[in-house]
């Protein structure tokens, strides 16, 4: 449960001051869980996952890929792309689902075949070896634009499916690590940065800011569903919503949100954190959702089967 009278951020306003940021409680009612504990192969700390043609997918700590089968979660990969076991911050999946990308330390970035098996690296793009946090990948298997994260405040992107020589890169902000980024178009989409920014581009290459003054929390988590439809997760329980015409904000209490999963109709979604929070969305309130884990969890899936992924190699679906 959060506090019963959990604290109200102050007044905000959007870049430009063009219109106010109003602060929301959440609801306080705990809900019903139905959320239980998946076993899985690993130790190490599930950053990213997905789900593709051929089943679930979570990517973590020493470049481990998990794939959950008729038989379980079982690992399919072990060392990441390049085989160094890098470890993998951030994943997408190509159009259809056929293709898993995933980004991380030291310029990890790997394309997985779902269906055939195969692994193709792209690592170290333009001889990079930054940190890669997260990846958005638009366009089908074979075929993607691909925009990568990167610790260094830049976003390097590549129309023509990450092969060799096509990257170029943009910084959008100040420089302060880019921590995610997701697409609704092909070349439209949003990023946050750990400096309280959110960036908007409708071509894949330009970026402009369209939030958050005064935020006062880092961002962690972004989902673009529309230029007037943006959701950011991040410090202090804090949730932003963005109309396309002013932010919304929402205190869940004090967890440290790390990913925002919302329908593209915002009828229902969910938002994750440290200490094995989760809070339900349904349509109107936040509410606090009870799970049988305390571990930090770091990133959510809206599909079919909800699954939340983190610490220590936790699983938790419903």
């Amino acid at each position: 449960m959060v506090d019963s009278n959990p604290t109200r951020r102050t007044m905000l306003k959007a870049i430009g001051g063009t219109a106010a940021l109003a602060a929301v409680p959440a609801s306080v009612q705990a809900s019903d869980s139905e959320w239980t504990v998946a076993e899985t192969p690993t130790a190490s700390t599930l950053h990213g996952v997905q789900t593709t043609t051929n089943g679930y997918y979570a990517v973590g700590g020493g470049g481990v890929v998990l794939r959950r089968g008729a038989d379980g979660w079982r690992k399919v990969i072990d060392g990441g792309p390049t085989g160094n076991g890098n470890s993998l911050f951030g994943s997408d999946v190509t159009d259809y689902g056929s293709r898993l990308w995933f980004v991380g330390a030291s310029g990890a970035i790997g394309e997985y075949n779902v269906n055939a098996g195969n692994l193709q690296d792209h690592s170290a793009p333009n001889d990079n070896t930054n940190n890669y946090n997260d990846v958005a990948v638009t366009g089908e298997g074979g075929e993607a634009n691909v925009y990568v994260a990167g610790d260094s405040g830049k976003i390097y992107y590549s129309f023509e499916n990450g092969e060799s020589q096509t990257w170029e890169y943009v910084t959008p902000g100040s420089g302060s690590a880019i921590q995610a980024i997701d697409f609704h178009g092909p070349r439209s989409g949003h990023a946050v940065d750990t400096n309280g920014r959110v960036f908007e581009t409708t071509d894949g290459v330009t970026w402009e800011a369209i939030g958050l003054q005064d935020a006062n929390v880092n961002f962690y988590g972004v989902d673009s569903d529309g230029v007037d439809d943006v959701w950011v997760s991040g410090g202090g329980g804090m949730v932003f919503h963005y109309d396309g015409a002013q932010w919304t904000a929402t205190d869940t209490g004090d967890a440290g949100l790390q990913d925002v999963e919302v329908a593209a109709d915002d009828a229902d979604g969910y938002t994750i954190g440290g200490g094995g929070k989760v809070y339900d969305y349904d349509g109107e309130d936040w509410v606090a959702v009870d799970t049988p884990s305390g571990s930090n969890l770091k990133a959510a899936l809206d599909s079919r089967t909800d699954i939340a992924v983190g610490a220590g190699g936790t699983v938790l679906e419903r």
